[in-house]
């Protein structure tokens, strides 16, 4: 019933036969534990790096604090300039608007707005790029080096109301029109703001809310 080994030659061979398995056996786990390893690295790194995302999509986040028109003739019933003033949300690091975009839609269509990277002629939002926006600081346009926002600090989104998507030369955004504006960080934060022009002006030059 059972089979006995006699034979000394017999037995090494069997011995060496389970040391091979054994030392497979061994291998195959530690494959496997360096499988686990690295895929378990690889899912912390892929988990840290989302959450650092989620994080600046609520962090990262441009404020909306004021939206005004200037009136460039009441009896006309038209804009001169959309401004919008932005500051960073709380808790924001410094956001930098040249690389911010704006996605509007207005009266006269649907475009996406990128920072005017050239100097403003005579600093005039009519002059303004079709497809851009400019900032201000204290009434100045400034360049992509000065357009962050950095702690409390506040600044101005210029639109050109002349420009699609809000109007078009001779025929500016003005009296009773709305758009609406979304605005995304370098960080793909989004925030959404709309703006209705009052249905009559009153005075040339004055600055009525949106």
């Amino acid at each position: 019933m059972f089979e006995f080994i006699n034979n000394d030659d017999d037995r090494g061979q069997v011995g060496i036969g389970t040391l091979i398995v054994f030392i497979a056996m061994v291998l195959v786990a530690a494959i496997a534990a360096g499988v686990l390893i690295n895929t378990a690295g690889f899912l912390q790194s892929q988990a840290e790096a989302t959450g650092e995302e989620s994080t600046d999509l609520v962090s990262e986040r441009i404020d909306v604090t004021t939206s005004v028109g200037i009136v460039s003739n009441a009896s006309e019933g038209n804009l001169s300039s959309i401004r919008v003033g932005v500051a960073g949300a709380a808790g924001a690091d410094q956001i930098d608007l040249s690389e911010a975009t704006i996605e509007a839609v207005g009266p006269n269509g649907q475009e996406n707005l990128v920072f005017n990277q050239s100097s403003i002629d005579g600093g005039d939002a009519t002059n303004i790029s079709a497809n851009e926006f400019g900032v201000q600081e204290d009434d100045e346009f400034v360049t992509a080096d000065d357009a962050i926002l950095d702690g409390d600090g506040q600044l101005t989104i210029v639109l050109n109301p002349e420009s699609s998507p809000f109007g078009s030369p001779g025929d500016a955004f003005g009296e009773g029109e709305s758009t609406s504006l979304a605005i995304v960080s370098p960080s793909s934060a989004t925030t959404s703001v709309e703006l209705t022009s009052p249905d009559l002006y009153e005075e040339d030059n004055e600055a009525v809310r949106l």
